[in-house]
């Protein structure tokens, strides 16, 4: 084969391009096909409707219109191969990736079919036969290498022997050089780990994992610099050529990168311009009449060639003409005749090897639990800032008040009652809120973990929750008691051990509660800041109307007397009361007389406050304990609900 025909950019020949991986069936033969996976893209169209208008506006927003995203796209690569999707910013790059790998989220027409060894994948097939490294890295950033790539392989294969997992993860990392940074954080921006390529280099380890043989990354060099770019992309022509099929979406690649493609496929606008090896790349373009000049980065050429000019109206018209003529050559060119013939070519043949699924042999759905308990347990124990915030920041809201009230009086002229009562409310308030913090902070990156690795069928998206839900109560147990420990001894509260068990109970279940809400709103709304909102303005709802404590409820309109026996607070305010104001006697000055002259001293005794505030309560005392625990189970089937949800919809 002669050597492609123009200049590098140092002046000199291109090298030659070693094509001993050129399918045997493009050749038209059949010899040797049973070690070959073809991989067959045929036909694929996409469409999205969109309204018009803003949803504000009804008279537009009832119209819609209609965007093409990908227009009658056929590929055809085969295993030993690597190819290279090009197209500018909006081609239909990453829709194309996701159509092929069956992850296409919005809701759209798609058509046409995707073949693997001529067989026809159906919606099931897609997780379990390609692999997919997407173009951000999300990670657990206080883990080590060794210790996310173990954690992987733990919830992708069954144990079988006690080493199993350590030789697994060794070979992968000495495959993609990773051993020198095995005992490493991953990192983060916030505080150093491994470097940009190093962390891409992991999410290939990841995927290795599970030996796939057709690999799909989308844009893997992006963020990273030329040098390191290169590396990546020679790393992937490596894993192509150990029997793999890899494409590659790249925005604008080296021109010393144009030999280590097999096949080069450019889109525009949707449509397929070119698909085809470089050498027909080369020559399809120069027949065309736009032979690559010397000294010039084909990929950059060709790109530019294949672009639309938006910046005046006529650049626009004249670069689309353009455009529409190279789309036309290329589909009645020999080499799109010839990716159509390859594809029906398998579909017929007998000798192909059956759909090379990923390696599959997952534990149970228990193990799967314990795994992610693990990981997420490991992960922040070794986040000093979150752990400390989890165990004390409890105790650092309620230093105000403990400092503001230092002891309560039972002098009924000292504020007795409305001390006690600013107190309860207080606390009722504060300790949702700072569940709701906790979650805020820490598992929006967790459901951005689980919602990468749930596509990878590692698990689904409600055992991340279940995990976190798991990890975060010993924390919540620890941090209540402190608190409390604190709180209840300090302010001089009924001086007696089981009502501080009662106390630190009914303030644990909010807590619990203020989280587990915001993990359901989570698993709704993608903007933490949104659920912040949401979970404050449900709690002090809450608080006003099931509190009692601004207002008896029995002087309430009937909705919201309702309303009430639906928000925790009710119970929690009516345990809070019953156990500080029962058995309580106060005094009112220094004479009994003061008592009948003085209307602050109308209350003489705990009950007469609990019988006022919520007639009955003191015989619904252990009820209300249960009505409040009820909340944390439903709370957490609504959330395992709500994700079950968001995981089918995501995978749609």
């Amino acid at each position: 084969m002669s050597e492609l025909p123009f200049l590098s950019p140092d002046g000199g020949r291109w090298p030659h391009i070693n094509r001993g991986s050129q399918s045997s069936l493009e050749e038209g033969s059949v010899t040797g096909s049973e070690a070959r996976h073809s991989l067959g893209v045929l036909h694929v169209s996409f469409s999205v409707s969109n309204r018009v208008g803003p949803w504000w506006n009804l008279k537009s927003c009832q119209q819609r219109w209609d965007r093409q995203i990908l227009k009658d796209v056929s590929l055809y690569v085969e295993s030993g191969q690597i190819m290279c999707i090009l197209g500018s910013s909006g081609s239909g790059k990453t829709t194309l990736l996701d159509a092929i790998s069956g992850r296409l989220r919005r809701t759209g027409t798609l058509e046409g079919e995707v073949f693997v060894n001529g067989r026809a994948l159906h919606r099931d097939q897609f997780q379990d036969c390609f692999s997919y490294v997407l173009q951000s890295d999300v990670f657990l950033s206080s883990l080590t290498v060794r210790e996310t790539l173990s954690y992987t392989a733990m919830l992708a294969l069954r144990r079988s022997s006690s080493d199993f997992y350590n030789r697994k993860v060794e070979a992968v990392m000495a495959e993609l050089s990773l051993s020198h940074v095995a005992d490493r954080m991953i990192g983060n921006y916030n505080f150093g780990g491994i470097s940009s390529g190093e962390r891409r280099r992991v999410s290939i380890a990841a995927q290795l994992l599970q030996d796939p043989k057709v690999m799909l990354f989308d844009e893997p060099t992006t963020g990273l610099d030329c040098m390191t770019a290169n590396q990546i992309v020679i790393l992937l022509a490596k894993l192509a050529r150990r029997d793999r099929i890899v494409i590659v979406t790249i925005h604008q690649p080296r021109s010393e990168l144009f030999y280590h493609f097999d096949k080069i496929a450019i889109l525009t606008y949707g449509e397929l311009v070119f698909c085809g090896t470089p050498e027909e790349m080369l020559d399809f373009f120069s027949h065309c009449g736009y032979p690559c000049p010397e000294h010039s980065n084909p990929f950059d050429f060709y790109m530019d060639l294949t672009s639309v000019d938006t910046q005046s109206r006529e650049r626009e018209m004249e670069t689309y003409k353009r455009v529409q003529m190279l789309e036309s050559a290329f589909k009645e060119s020999a080499i799109c005749h010839k990716i159509l013939e390859n594809i029906e070519r398998t579909k017929h043949l007998k000798t192909l090897p059956t759909v090379p699924f990923k390696t599959k042999d997952p534990p149970g759905t228990f193990c799967k639990l314990a795994v992610l308990l693990r990981r997420v347990t490991r992960n922040l124990m070794r986040n000093k800032q979150a752990v400390i915030m989890r165990l004390l920041q409890n105790l650092i809201l309620g230093l105000f008040v403990i400092f503001y009230l230092l002891r309560v009086q039972n002098n009924m002229q000292n504020g007795a009652v409305q001390d006690r009562v600013g107190l309860l409310y207080q606390l009722v308030a504060a300790t949702p809120y700072t569940g709701m913090l906790n979650a805020v902070n820490l598992f929006p990156m967790l459901r951005a973990v689980s919602d990468q690795e749930s596509q990878d069928g590692l698990y689904q998206k409600w055992q991340m929750l279940l995990a976190y839900v798991l990890h975060a109560l010993p924390f919540s147990i620890i941090a209540t008691v402190v608190f409390c420990s604190v709180c209840y001894w300090t302010l001089g509260l009924y001086p007696e051990v089981a009502r501080f068990g009662y106390f630190s109970a009914a303030l644990l279940a909010p807590h619990l509660i203020g989280e587990l809400l915001t993990l359901v709103l989570l698993g709704m709304v993608q903007n933490p800041n949104i659920v912040n909102s949401i979970v404050v303005l449900l709690s002090v709802s809450g608080l006003l109307v099931g509190s009692g404590l601004i207002r008896n409820i029995k002087e309430m309109p009937i909705p919201f007397q309702i309303l009430s026996y639906f928000t925790f607070q009710k119970y929690c305010c009516e345990i809070l009361v019953v156990n500080e104001f029962y058995g309580l006697n106060f005094t009112c000055g220094g004479s009994n007389s003061s008592v009948v002259i003085n209307p602050m001293c109308s209350i003489t005794q705990g009950i007469q406050f609990i019988e006022k505030t919520c007639p009955g309560a003191t015989s619904r005392f252990t009820a209300n304990f249960l009505i409040l625990y009820a909340f944390i189970p439903i709370l957490v089937i609504l959330g395992i609900v709500v994700f079950k949800i968001r995981d089918y919809f995501i995978s749609r």
